[in-house]
């Protein structure tokens, strides 16, 4: 008795459901409806775009020449923070190539724990858009890393930075290619916040507190002085 009206009511459904549309009508349709118009631009240099976005996104940026200066950024930061040189990073190839004794960093490398302060991705993209950093996880690089410790520091080559978010999604099926897609596809501006409470702004009500980006390479040290004046005054 219930294959039977199971059976009938699925057969009503198709019955009401129209007709698959083909490919031609479904491109006419997009065409029709267009595309949003983009994000204003803080700044018209991509870079300084990038920066005035993170620390609009309440994260803080530091810029480092090369990766040697960005180990001992890395340093400097724990230090201030915690009085210590630990942290725990993925097993991405390009953090296990970094000149760590540069800055005495002391990284374990694997999935954070509870009790780890500090954590460090390598961001395959940055956003200038949005300010937001983009992070493949999986086996080498877990979720968790992004999300438990209290700090989340972020290395971001200058070159990795693009426009949009359309810019970085077709980067992505670029490098991914078929068949190739990581386990997750993480985009992250920002420590986690809420306002939920009495519209009042809380930081780490769901993760890290601070996000902490480093953009690698050599961008002008003014890029950081004008991203700061592009933001909104308190």
């Amino acid at each position: 008795m219930a294959e039977s009206v199971r059976a009938a009511l699925f057969a009503r459904l198709r019955e009401r459901s129209p007709a698959p549309a083909e490919p031609a009508e479904i491109a006419r349709a997009l065409a029709t409806i267009g595309y949003a118009t983009a994000a204003r631009m803080p700044h018209a240099d991509l870079h300084t775009a990038f920066i005035a976005n993170v620390l609009a996104n309440k994260g803080t940026l530091e810029l480092a020449l090369d990766r040697g200066a960005a180990v001992r950024a890395i340093g400097r930061y724990l230090y201030k923070r915690f009085r210590t040189h630990k942290l725990v990073a993925g097993n991405d190839p390009r953090l296990a190539a970094m000149p760590w004794r540069d800055g005495g960093v002391l990284p374990r490398f694997g999935a954070a724990e509870p009790g780890d302060a500090a954590a460090l991705s390598y961001a395959r993209l940055g956003v200038a858009e949005t300010g937001a950093i983009v992070t493949f996880t999986g086996r080498a690089n877990p979720g968790r890393n992004n999300l438990l410790p209290e700090d989340h520091l972020v290395l971001v080559n200058r070159e990795d930075v693009v426009a949009t978010l359309e810019d970085a999604w077709a980067k992505i099926r670029i490098e991914t290619g078929a068949g190739a897609w990581p386990r997750g596809i993480q985009f992250i501006a920002g420590p986690s916040s809420t306002a939920d409470v009495e519209a009042q702004l809380v930081l780490g009500a769901h993760g890290p507190c601070r996000w902490h980006v480093i953009l690698v390479g050599d961008t002008p040290a003014q890029a950081l002085e004008q991203a700061r004046g592009e933001l909104p005054e308190a």
